[in-house]
């Protein structure tokens, strides 16, 4: 049985969760959320009292920890529901050196395209569709300005009750834009085939009807 896979990739904060969900519900995908899994492994070395820019360390704790996706769809580790922790501060600062290990990025990667293989999927991240389901079937780019970005994070965060401040997020994912895209192994790029997307000024709605229509044309039953 061949299995569909739709890779929706982009910079942080750009909405590609909250669309990836919207359309993986509509097709009865499996969603699967890629940047939970590095947010996870980040928690995990912060709970073992090792610091995350330490990449020798860090690499320590691959097999000793296992992080997976309940029927919520929110992501576990060691079976235990992290999907609010993996969004505090200590961890929005670190994760972007945790997602610039090879090691760590080729043990996830390797978890990732096994969904894939298994299931009908729409993954998020930034390098899906480039690297990780490079034969996905649908391949979207997914981007909005920074200062956007930082408001819907802003957003976000006051409504899951994390105390932030909208100038620490801006400055954060300032750098998590140049790290990601200046990392030496698997860096965030658009893919040569796939279809970018800014949705800076569209509403939810739009960009998931957008794609929708993207995919519908790509010859995928809605």
């Amino acid at each position: 049985m061949k299995y569909h896979a739709i890779a929706i990739d982009g910079p942080s904060s750009s909405g590609k969760s909250t669309i990836a969900k919207i359309v993986a519900k509509k097709l009865n995908y499996l969603y699967v959320d890629t940047g939970a899994m590095y947010r996870a492994f980040t928690y995990a070395c912060l709970k073992n009292k090792i610091d995350p820019k330490n990449e020798k360390e860090s690499i320590k704790l691959i097999d000793k920890i296992e992080i997976d996706f309940n029927k919520e769809n929110n992501v576990t580790l060691d079976g235990i529901d992290v999907s609010k922790e993996i969004r505090e501060k200590e961890v929005n600062d670190n994760v972007s050196y945790i997602s610039t290990y090879k090691d760590v990025r080729t043990h996830l990667i390797e978890a990732q395209r096994k969904i894939a293989y298994n299931h009908n999927v729409v993954m998020d991240g930034r390098d899906i569709g480039s690297y990780v389901l490079p034969f996905a079937d649908v391949k979207i780019f997914q981007v909005a300005e920074v200062n956007e970005r930082a408001k819907r994070r802003y957003k976000e965060n006051l409504a899951k009750g994390i105390e932030c401040s909208f100038e620490e997020i801006l400055e954060n994912l300032k750098k998590r834009d140049y790290i990601d895209s200046h990392r030496e192994y698997s860096p965030l790029k658009r893919a040569d085939d796939a279809i970018t997307i800014d949705t800076t000024y569209m509403s939810i709605e739009e960009v998931s009807n957008n794609i929708l229509k993207i995919i519908k044309e790509k010859g995928i039953n809605i």
